[in-house]
């Protein structure tokens, strides 16, 4: 039987670890973390839609009686939460207080939730301090299931596709803007739901990491950073980064990417349980800096991934908290010398005896004739 992205327990998961943070209540709005605990992708609107997770008690989910059916229809509708309507006149906030303990000392409040509906909540719980759910959240979400790896692997296969296809589109003469608009086409053709980002950097904009679309004409001999993105059906995201050339590329350009490759893989094969996500960006920017190229490398390696396509981990100096299996987050290192650049990136995996990487298109710069 295949593994739910949602499964049942994740509530109990959710509840425990509140109650273990000392937290009366957990309040999640919607957002990644309300989709990563009932699979509902709920809209983010002025009228509230909350998942309230009390340390003690059954945890409910607060939905606008408009948008009932569509809480319903969605994953958290077969979860057995109870689903409490309330109309136009209602005061959601109030009744969200009525069904929690009087006198919470704590509660944590989504990250992402509006300050607006922040505050309206700290007036309905008085005396209630009100700390960020990531403190809870995070350690779940760090932690990649079986079906989520199943779903970023998916992800990546996808995001392959689409850089399989960048050769179709990437021509002499044509603008980075003309370049993306047939990208962001080919992400939602090769099966995402959503286009998150296109970068198409050419010549001096591929030194900028993260380079708009510009009207700049793409002219021969010069090196493109692509670097693309979508959401998956799942929610799950994509990310990656592969290095053209439309023609034959320049000897310094060459140069600092064999350089580059090295670094890259050097930090992939840095990735397994107990190792820190420092050493694995010291791994790849140690050779880079030993190269000559140490001042052109200046982003971290890398982020996790799920469902953003930036959260934790970080793979950074001074995170030193040990990777564990299912940890899931991009390796990315990057060159920019400012007359062009490149940067490498796949998402990995980590696994109980390593790495898997989640992409598998050439790191070599694709030339395009």
């Amino acid at each position: 039987m295949t593994e739910s992205l949602y499964p049942r327990e994740r509530l109990a998961q959710v509840r425990a670890a509140a109650e273990r943070a000392g937290l009366g209540a957990l309040l999640l709005t919607p957002g990644p973390d309300l989709r990563y605990v009932t699979g509902y992708d709920a809209l983010q609107l002025e009228r509230l839609t909350c998942l309230v997770v009390p340390a003690s008690g059954e945890p409910f989910l607060v939905v606008p009686r408009l948008e009932l059916p569509a809480a319903r229809e969605s994953p958290a509708g077969a979860l057995g939460v109870e689903l409490v309507p309330w109309d136009e006149t209602d005061d959601p906030y109030a009744l969200v207080a009525a069904r929690l303990p009087r006198g919470l000392a704590r509660v944590a409040v989504a990250d992402r939730m509006w300050a607006a509906m922040a505050l309206r909540f700290r007036a309905a719980l008085p005396g209630a301090e009100q700390v960020a759910a990531g403190q809870v959240m995070r350690g779940l979400r760090m932690r990649k299931s079986a079906a989520e790896v199943a779903a970023l692997r998916e992800a990546g296969a996808a995001i392959d596709r689409v850089h399989r296809r960048v050769p179709e589109f990437l021509k002499p003469g044509r603008t980075e803007r003309e370049v993306g608009r047939d990208i962001a086409d080919a992400i939602i053709a090769e099966g995402h739901e959503r286009v998150d980002f296109v970068i198409v950097g050419s010549g001096p904009n591929g030194a900028n990491p993260h380079a708009e679309l510009s009207d700049r004409v793409i002219a021969p001999g010069e090196p493109v950073v692509v670097d693309i993105g979508g959401t998956m059906p799942s929610g799950y995201c994509s990310d990656s980064t592969r290095n053209y050339c439309v023609g034959t590329p320049p000897a310094s350009y060459v140069a600092y990417h064999d350089v580059l490759r090295e670094a890259q893989e050097a930090s992939c094969r840095a990735v397994r349980p107990g190792a820190t996500p420092e050493a694995v960006d010291a791994a790849g920017r140690d050779i880079i800096a030993a190269a000559g190229y140490g001042e052109h490398f200046f982003h971290r390696t890398g982020h996790g991934i799920g469902l953003e396509t930036h959260e934790e981990p970080y793979i950074v100096a001074g995170n030193t908290e040990p990777l564990e299996p299912g940890m899931a987050f991009s390796i990315e290192p990057g060159i920019y010398p400012g007359e062009h650049g490149a940067r490498i990136e796949d998402i990995v995996v980590c696994t109980e005896d390593g790495f898997e990487r989640m992409n598998g298109t050439t790191r070599e710069t694709v030339i395009v004739h």
